[in-house]
């Protein structure tokens, strides 16, 4: 048996909150063993919201799961290639944003997943399997198992088709973005309101009645994700890399400035 460890997956089948940080400044592979030593549990590698691109994206990637932390890439699009550039470059699983129907996420899975659960194309040895050569049908089910696909509801039709995205084969986890949810509910920020609070409450239930994991993405302050925790959620954004910066550095220089008297 060929083996192949994803950390978040592991995590997630544990019952354990998966724990993971946005990387969007972020550029260089040095960055995976600082996050693991952090004490996160996976890298989101965002290419929807910068600049970053396809060869950062795996070498980033490659470098975590050497690190053993696994390596996570919001795609930037619904192309196939999106997902299998990145998949095949050494990502351990992707987040797609924007899936609004249950036709999208069957195409994802499809994308995303070797025959026979999808039509991903074969191509020669992978990084996640250290470059070696396998029988094609142990290497094939080995990614299939160990690969996290992660479709992201960010709209009130996502939220209402939660149960049918959850039901699709090949799908693991259903993760809302928060933000881009409560804009298009007209209620840009608050994201503890009752509507936010009743969105996550369908999708936990949805994840509960197909055997996926729910997963909440945009919600930093901590009693409102100790809640939405609670309330079952376990793939967890936890935060990013620039605003980890951004409040390290205004704390640090707002505390250096008021040194002299």
């Amino acid at each position: 048996m060929i083996e192949l460890r994803n950390r978040a997956l592991e995590q997630l089948r544990s019952g354990q909150l998966a724990i993971g940080v946005g990387l969007r400044q972020a550029r260089t592979v040095d960055t995976a063993k600082a996050m693991l030593t952090a004490g996160f549990d996976w890298l989101f590698i965002d290419m929807e919201h910068n600049s970053m691109d396809i060869d950062t994206a795996v070498q980033i990637s490659v470098a975590a799961q050497d690190a053993g932390i696994s390596p996570i890439v919001r795609v930037p699009g619904y192309e196939h290639y999106h997902c299998t550039r990145a998949l095949d470059g050494g990502a351990q699983g992707v987040v797609v944003p924007h899936v609004d129907d249950p036709a999208m996420a069957e195409q994802i899975a499809s994308n995303c997943r070797y025959p026979p659960i999808g039509r991903r194309s074969i191509t020669g040895a992978l990084p996640q399997l250290g470059f070696e050569t396998y029988p094609l049908k142990e290497a094939t089910e080995t990614i299939n198992r160990e690969t996290l696909v992660v479709v992201m509801l960010e709209s009130p039709a996502a939220v209402d088709n939660a149960h049918k995205i959850a039901a699709i084969p090949g799908i693991d986890a259903l993760l809302i973005g928060t933000n881009d949810l409560s804009l298009e509910m007209g209620i840009p920020g608050e994201l503890g309101h009752s509507d936010i609070v009743a969105a996550y409450d369908s999708v936990i239930a949805a994840c509960k009645a197909h055997g996926k994991y729910a997963g909440m993405g945009g919600v930093y302050k901590p009693e409102l994700m100790a809640k939405y925790i609670e309330m079952g959620t376990q793939l967890i954004l936890a935060g990013n890399d620039i605003s980890f910066l951004m409040e390290s550095a205004r704390r640090q220089a707002s505390a250096v400035r008021g040194m002299l008297g």
